[in-house]
């Protein structure tokens, strides 16, 4: 694939959160950016995350507002709690896959390469759909802990794997680095957030 290629970035937030605490380091998502940005055209970074409902203040509602300002476009929904009628616990239902995989579909004749940074075994079907429509797929995720955090199925469909151990060195943050204040904008090459429709000419 030419360095020139269209690239989409679709990042399963708390996917990705949880394989980088469990690499022990915190992702730089403006130096992400920056490291793809290197590798093509990056088109568009998706960012889809769970919000618990009726919770005034969420410790990720920081860096969802960051995200926005700083040229991601963030994708939420409500969690659902609910008291599990067999052991009496309270219980959060959420999920983001369904609404990642209709955006990477309607976004496949747009790019040449989706970057998907999840491990989760139920986005293999997705990847092969996205390879019979000609996009190339890369999955970012780890075999570095036990157990290792990507579905050995999704791994083996992508075209591309990267563990995210060998991104450290260029996306991980310094522990003693503050994060980057939201008042930090990225240049405003990347497209107005929304749906891409159709009819919509990609530059």
């Amino acid at each position: 694939m030419s360095s020139i290629g269209k690239i989409a970035l679709f990042i399963d937030g708390s996917n990705l959160y949880a394989t980088s605490k469990a690499l022990g380091f915190d992702i730089d998502y403006k130096r992400l950016l920056g490291e793809f940005q290197g590798r093509g055209t990056l088109l568009r970074a998706f960012y889809y995350t769970t919000v618990v409902e009726d919770q005034e203040f969420s410790s990720i509602r920081p860096l969802i507002d960051w995200l926005d300002y700083n040229g991601y476009t963030v994708v939420t929904k409500l969690t659902k709690e609910f008291v599990d009628a067999t052991t009496g616990r309270r219980k959060v239902k959420g999920s983001m896959d369904v609404e990642l995989a209709v955006s990477a579909m309607e976004l496949a004749e747009h790019v040449d390469e989706i970057v998907l940074f999840s491990g989760d075994g139920d986005f293999r079907s997705l990847v092969e759909a996205l390879q019979r429509r000609g996009v190339r797929v890369t999955v970012v995720s780890t075999l570095s802990t036990q157990p290792a955090m990507v579905a050995d199925d999704l791994r083996r469909q992508a075209d591309v794997f990267i563990d995210l151990v060998e991104l450290k060195p260029k996306v991980g943050r310094d522990p003693v680095e503050r994060p980057v204040s939201r008042e930090v904008r990225m240049p405003p090459q990347f497209l107005a957030r929304g749906t891409i429709r159709r009819d919509d000419r990609v530059e």
